[in-house]
């Protein structure tokens, strides 16, 4: 019997690790790419980027976009959709953000990265993880390190610096 459960089950196993085999030599090597952009969080203004949409936690959806330099007119790379909520109940303030950063340009145009994770907007550098994306980045997985380039008090405006850095295939 277990002679009988070996001949069928090995050449199936052996089949299944060939077919791999060949799917992960198709996709090629993986390779590391580092991307760098500013993502505009615009709450004032005619043309608001990210809304709050309950009271409770602070919910907001963004379409921010993502530019090449702190200027927000400078040229648009791609946009950052999503959400983040307010996580933290006093002490330090914690947003969970969960957003797709979609790229418009170059030979990453149409590509996305998701990215989620714990932002503690008070720290200087804030690490998320990059956790999936399509196009270029199919089975990407990587980090994002936020920084704040700049931040209005009064319009709660933000300009936040990314650096990503992401294993792909």
């Amino acid at each position: 019997m277990a002679k009988a459960i070996l001949t069928t089950t090995l050449p199936l196993l052996l089949v299944l690790l060939l077919l791999l085999q060949t799917e992960a030599s198709r996709l090629g090597r993986e390779k590391l790419t580092h991307l760098h952009f500013y993502l505009h969080d615009i709450f004032t203004g005619p043309y608001p980027t990210a809304v709050q949409v309950a009271s409770f936690g602070a919910i907001r959806v963004i379409d921010d976009p993502l530019t090449e330099r702190p200027d927000p007119t400078s040229r648009l790379v791609g946009r950052a959709q999503g959400a983040y909520a307010s996580t933290s109940s006093g002490g330090t303030m914690g947003l969970l953000m969960m957003m797709n950063l979609v790229l418009l340009e170059g030979k990453y145009n149409g590509s996305t990265l998701v990215v989620v994770g714990m932002n503690k907007p008070m720290s200087e550098v804030r690490e998320l993880e990059v956790v999936g994306g399509t196009g270029a980045f199919r089975f990407a997985r990587g980090y994002a390190e936020a920084k704040t380039y700049r931040f209005e008090r009064a319009t709660k405006n933000a300009n936040v610096e990314y650096n990503v850095f992401v294993w792909h295939h």
